[in-house]
């Protein structure tokens, strides 16, 4: 069985970052607010959480939790006071409510700088397949 690649810019390519988020939404529970599929060249998704903060996820550089100043899905989340959170792009939804909580309080592995990972130019660095893995878990 060979390894199905998704061509770039289609509709399922657009989405497998938004089965991913599924998850991340799943485990936040109740402090989501809403959620949407951001903007392409690097893919996003945002998570607006109660109280004013929001998550952001692109595809160069995992997640950043920051106060939601603007966005929406055909336009950029602005946000302000943004850390990221770590653990690489595709941070386990199930530490993502633990990694949220490090970045409001400053400690652990949150930083200010903007990481880079990847760059979404490369179609075929295998990142794809990762993000597919996610959409097994996302349809059981």
């Amino acid at each position: 069985m060979g390894v199905k690649h998704v061509e770039p810019y289609t509709e399922e390519w657009r989405d497998q970052p938004f089965r991913y988020a599924c998850l991340v939404v799943e485990a936040l529970g109740e402090a989501v607010e809403s959620w949407w599929r951001g903007p392409c060249d690097p893919r996003t998704v945002t998570i607006r959480l109660t109280g004013g903060d929001a998550l952001v996820w692109d595809e160069e550089s995992g997640w950043r939790r920051g106060r939601y100043v603007s966005g929406g899905p055909a336009v950029p989340t602005l946000l302000t006071d943004t850390r990221y959170l770590g653990g690489g792009l595709l941070l386990s939804p199930e530490r993502v409510p633990s990694a949220v909580a490090d970045a409001r309080a400053g400690v652990g592995n949150s930083t200010a700088w903007r990481p880079s990972y990847r760059s979404y130019r490369h179609h075929r660095d295998g990142f794809d397949l990762a993000l597919d893995g996610y959409a097994t878990y996302a349809s059981a």
